[in-house]
């Protein structure tokens, strides 16, 4: 295949293809060194019992005891290669993974499990670290076994060939019959998981209303078909397991009967008797092992294809070359916005230009699209048609970590990290003291922050749960305003502020805006737009008004009277 049309997955497997024939490699002589007890006991039976020499007798376990010895450290360094080809995908991929994770989440708004293909790297690596994969290493050398049997005797080579296929009949059966009830399994308890780690996250509400039990109903009913799903396959699996251990113990144990007929006929010798029910019992083992493995199989099968799809549909970020410093001139050219995974637009037409030094605001009433005008300006969505630039350049050809520093956004769902109050005001960069001081300061927190028993080195937990609605917002602010950035955008700043919160808002606007700063304001609030220059207006996803703020007001209040009259 060409490299450009493989996969990440593909690439990153294809580095560690010298590893895996490494491997291979070392299992030919551990597969060949798997018949030293066989010969042992064919040299103990046949030539020192007969003749009763403990000089052979010596010698030949000295031998196999430096063979074996060395068979086990081939075994130690195969499963040391594995373990660094598992380490190897890791370092090329978990990068890859952790991005496209991060960007399905992004793009689904949280409603998809993102974190699944972290889990199913995780996975992959577990599988190839564990025994399973070593029965598919040694399943391919059956044939020197067989081989050897044929030696043996012709009759010994063909209950191994019948053996043999038999089994393999019976791993196929359990592939058919078990993979696909695995499949459904696996992927109805992810969608189980899912569901529950995002009520989890609503507790409150779940406890506060008395939702528990509704909630735990909808939960067990998808987990009853998992259930059922891994019930059913666990059963066919355990029938065809069985059906495998009991037939391999009939055959070795006939093997023995045919052994002894055989030496009564004077075909074999004595020591062949048990030396070739050992060496089926070797022969068939791989066998066993693949059918014995086989759920781990179906399940490292189906981690491979979510995340070769995954890293397929949202491959790696190319890099850019890095652009001049932005100054804030921000250009909406005619953009219309479809959220990803939807088909209707939520914003059509929206034009507008916003100077360094201006402060615009966009102003609407829920589900206008003013979030995702945010959105779509910051370069989290797409637009399907029209541009976003910043400094003329499309907002999505910029290189985020480089432009990172130079953006401020204050969602209008605050979301905080779990860490310090320090760390999240730095955006878990290094942090610069000064400027986060500085920045707490602008969005009127500091004094609140000192008040706190550990300062700026308080722990705040996950999701900023040890603070009140408002504080969170004036954290999200100090972080937005860190560094003072050129670009910033406020979706519904002062949702949950107090007075003095208020007060603080307006003194840090008026600030980003003396430094030249683009500030873009999201709100249906006039109480906000006493610092505002210009303003636009959504409704149902179309502009329908911009220009001056006063002229724009003036206008709507005309409106308002005339729809009254």
């Amino acid at each position: 295949m060409n490299p450009e049309q493989q996969t990440d997955l593909q690439r990153a497997l294809q580095q560690t293809k010298g590893a895996f024939l490494s491997a291979g490699f070392f299992s030919m002589f551990i597969n060949i060194l798997m018949l030293v007890p066989v010969i042992y006991m064919l040299q103990v039976y046949d030539r020192v019992i007969t003749s009763g020499s403990e000089s052979t007798l010596l010698m030949i376990t000295l031998i196999m005891v430096f063979l074996l010895t060395a068979m086990g450290s081939l075994e130690w360094v195969r499963s040391r290669i594995l373990v660094r080809i598992a380490a190897k995908l890791d370092v090329l991929l978990s990068n890859n993974v952790f991005s496209a994770s991060f960007k399905q989440s992004l793009y689904s708004g949280g409603r998809n499990n993102s974190a699944q293909c972290i889990k199913d790297l995780t996975g992959l690596r577990q599988f190839m670290t564990g025994n399973g994969l070593f029965a598919f290493f040694d399943a391919p050398w059956l044939p020197i076994y067989l081989a050897v049997m044929f030696a043996f005797h012709p009759w010994y080579g063909w209950v191994g060939v019948f053996s043999a296929i038999l089994l393999a009949i019976l791993a196929v059966l359990n592939e058919k019959l078990t993979s696909k009830k695995l499949q459904e399994a696996n992927k109805e308890s992810s969608v189980a998981n899912n569901d529950v780690s995002r009520s989890l996250s609503n507790a409150e509400v779940i406890e506060s209303m008395g939702m528990l039990e509704q909630i735990r109903k909808r939960w067990q009913t998808k987990q009853n078909r998992v259930t059922v799903l891994q019930s059913s396959a666990s059963d066919v699996a355990s029938i065809i397991t069985s059906a495998t251990k009991t037939f391999r113990i009939i055959i070795q144990s006939l093997i023995l009967g045919l052994g002894a007929y055989l030496v009564i006929q004077q075909e074999i010798s004595p020591g062949l008797v048990i030396a070739g029910s050992i060496l089926l019992g070797r022969a068939l083992s791989p066998i066993d092992q693949m059918i014995g493995a086989w759920k781990g199989f179906v399940i490292a099968r189906s981690q491979y294809k979510r995340l070769d799809e995954v890293l397929t549909k949202i491959p790696a970020d190319r890099e850019t070359m890095s652009l001049p410093t932005p100054k804030g001139h921000l250009h909406v050219d005619n953009i219309v916005v479809v959220p990803p995974g939807s088909r209707a637009p939520v914003l059509q037409g929206v034009s507008f230009n916003a100077q360094p030094g201006q402060v615009w605001a966009v102003l609407g009433s829920s589900a206008a699209g003013k979030s995702s005008l945010a959105r779509a300006m910051l370069g989290i969505w797409p637009t399907t048609s029209g541009k976003v630039r910043l400094d003329n350049a499309d907002i999505f050809t910029w290189n985020r970590q480089e432009l990172g520093p130079y953006i401020g956004y204050l969602p209008q769902d605050i979301e905080l990290f779990d860490g310090t109050i320090s760390e999240n005001i730095a955006r878990f960069d290094e942090i610069d003291a000064e400027a986060v001081v500085t920045a707490a300061k602008s969005a009127g927190v500091h004094e609140m922050i000192l008040s706190l028993a550990e300062g700026y080195d308080t722990q705040i937990g996950t999701r900023g749960i040890m603070l009140s609605g408002g504080q969170r917002q004036r954290i999200g602010l100090a972080r937005a305003l860190y560094k003072e950035p050129v670009f910033i955008v406020l979706d519904e700043p002062n949702s949950n502020l107090d007075d003095t919160g208020e007060k603080a808002l307006a003194a840090a606007i008026t600030e980003a805006k003396a430094r030249g700063a683009t500030v873009i304001i999201i709100t249906h609030r006039v109480s906000v737009l006493a610092q505002v220059d210009m303003m636009v207006v959504l409704a149902n996803g179309r502009m329908i008004n911009q220009g001056p703020r006063d002229e724009v007001l003036r206008q709507l209040q005309q409106n308002t009277v005339a729809t009254a009259s």
